[in-house]
């Protein structure tokens, strides 16, 4: 599994967002999450222990540094990306560090987009919601549209979090949101799931009609996963799953 050792981590080519500056805001050697996904390349979640969190200065400080040295090396990244050990807007200053880091972008590298890749399951705060409607790219997952299949593959730590809830809390942000979906087979605790067959994707896309997102990445398991007995989706199959999204009228990338 990979740990993020470092607040600010990168750049690294990411296969959705390109040449992506990485930001943690969670402690270097755990993965602290609100979902425990099987897939997770982080691994399973660990026990926090007091586990040390960077302050909002320690992130301003380490990003300011980091950008200033890759402007002078004329690197400049495509994004700056906030993923880490975890869900990010866990950190209590979630919605500061988005303002610092804007006003960062701004002043070193102003084409470069800011992205927050989250779990979806903080969105009814009001300070987290505000957050990521300031962010170029506000990336939030959504894994299957059938409960049983969410919780088996997300594992929630709420259990009061359903497809149901999540459907309600994106269509708040009225379109201004990227869905992103893995797509995966296999057999966990027993258990045998598989997110895209018909009955999977019919729900899904009734689900994107709601939602409304402004575009969907959808992708597949690329690296090891904590649990054993996943399958990763081909990319022709997950070109037909794209085309019949696109059918419906949404903007759809795929990734290898």
């Amino acid at each position: 599994m990979i740990l993020f050792d470092q607040i600010i981590f990168g750049p690294i080519h990411s296969r959705r967002l390109g040449l992506s500056l990485g930001v943690n805001l969670l402690p270097i050697d755990a993965k602290i999450c609100t979902f425990n996904c099987i897939y997770c390349e982080c691994g399973f979640n660990t026990t926090m222990h007091d586990l040390p969190i960077p302050t909002r200065v320690q992130v301003r400080e380490t990003l300011e540094v980091k950008l200033k040295e890759m402007a002078a090396a004329n690197q400049i990244p495509n994004v700056i990306t906030f993923s880490g050990n975890g869900e990010p807007t866990m950190h209590a200053d979630f919605e500061g560090i988005i303002d610092d880091t804007i006003e960062l972008r701004n002043k070193f590298c102003p084409t470069a987009k800011v992205s927050v890749l989250s779990n979806s399951t903080r969105i009814h705060k009001p300070s987290i919601f505000n957050a990521l409607k300031k962010v170029d790219n506000n990336i939030l997952k959504f894994d299957s549209a059938i409960d049983h299949t969410m919780q088996l593959i997300d594992r929630p730590t709420d259990k009061r979090i359903n497809v149901q809830w999540f459907i309600d809390h994106l269509k708040i942000f009225e379109g201004r949101l990227i869905i992103q979906t893995m797509f995966l087979r296999g057999e966990f605790e027993y258990e045998k799931f598989d997110n895209t067959t018909n009955a999977e994707i019919e729900a899904w896309l009734k689900a994107l009609k709601e939602i409304r997102p402004q575009q969907v990445m959808i992708y597949s398991i690329d690296r090891e996963t904590p649990a054993q007995n996943l399958e990763k989706v081909t990319f022709a199959e997950l070109n037909l799953i794209a085309q019949k999204a696109r059918e419906q009228g949404f903007e759809v990338s795929v990734a290898k």
